[in-house]
């Protein structure tokens, strides 16, 4: 019986190795290529300009996660409405890979689509579901959606299944919005989705978030937004800018290690253009 030489085996360990290292070499470089092709998909579907709102300041922060695949689906959204009132929503989809992407831009367009038939957040929420339903996948969506109407600074909010808003005037009051919500989106038909009116005064603040501002691996959600009220309630005390607290919120996030996507909304109240001075009614 022969046998191999020494030499002959290290040789064979050695070809093993080479093919073993070439193979993750390749499943690292497809990774890498599926996790830059779901961030330009992010990027492409989320909105690179704000409308102005007179009397109000809006700012935006997003933060991609990018474990592995975890590049998800969250969304913010900003737009001008047919009745001269603003739409903000934020929003979260199931799963983190290109699927949860796509289907990200396909809630956020359904909303704009439908927000130019039903502006009332309920019903537009509403409508989007069964549009979500009508499209047989099997992804779901958590959301909010707010209409400001900048001449009053009343706040329409509906949710859908999402983590609720923070809220903070002036004065140094500060919570978490308390509104009834409804399931997420794309789960069931027929589902309602109750509307909660809010009223911004001069200096108050809202903020639209994600989970993943507010949930690590050592965090949870409960604990996050209180941090994220008391950062609000500073800010709002101190007189800082929309864009300074989201940066402040999402930095928040980052040291905290997400594990998700974070994205944050700051709306601002900077004072009507009219004699009006509303109150805040959280």
């Amino acid at each position: 019986m022969s046998r191999k030489r020494p030499t002959d085996d290290g040789d064979e360990l050695l070809a093993r190795l080479g093919s073993l290292t070439a193979q993750a070499r390749e499943r690292a470089e497809l990774q890498r290529s599926r996790v830059e092709l779901a961030l330009a998909l992010q990027r492409g579907m989320l909105p690179r300009d704000l409308p102005a709102a007179p009397g109000f300041r809006l700012a935006v922060k997003y933060a991609p996660a990018c474990h592995g695949l975890n590049v998800g689906g969250d969304w913010y959204d900003v737009f001008a409405m047919p009745d001269g009132r603003i739409g903000l929503s934020i929003g979260d989809v199931q799963g983190h890979n290109i699927e949860a992407t796509a289907f990200m831009g396909q809630v956020r367009v359904g909303l704009r689509a439908l927000a130019s038939v039903t502006g009332e957040p309920g019903e537009l929420l509403a409508r989007t579901n069964e549009l979500l339903l009508s499209l047989g996948g099997d992804l779901f969506a958590t959301c909010v959606f707010m209409r400001l109407d900048p001449a009053t600074g009343v706040l329409e909010s509906a949710r859908a299944g999402h983590i609720p808003c923070v809220w903070a005037t002036a004065d140094g009051k500060s919570g978490v919005a308390e509104d009834e919500g409804g399931p997420p989106l794309g789960v069931q038909d027929g589902m309602e989705y109750p509307v909660t009116r809010y009223r911004l005064t001069k200096g108050g603040v809202f903020v639209l978030l994600t989970d993943g501002v507010v949930e690590g691996p050592t965090l949870s959600v409960e604990e996050g937004l209180d941090q994220v009220v008391r950062l609000a309630g500073i800010a709002a005390v101190a007189g800082m800018t929309a864009d300074s607290l989201a940066a402040a919120v999402i930095r928040r996030a980052e040291l905290i290690g997400h594990e998700d996507d974070a994205a944050v909304l700051v709306v601002r109240h900077d004072g009507l253009a009219g004699p009006r001075r509303p109150r805040i009614q959280p």
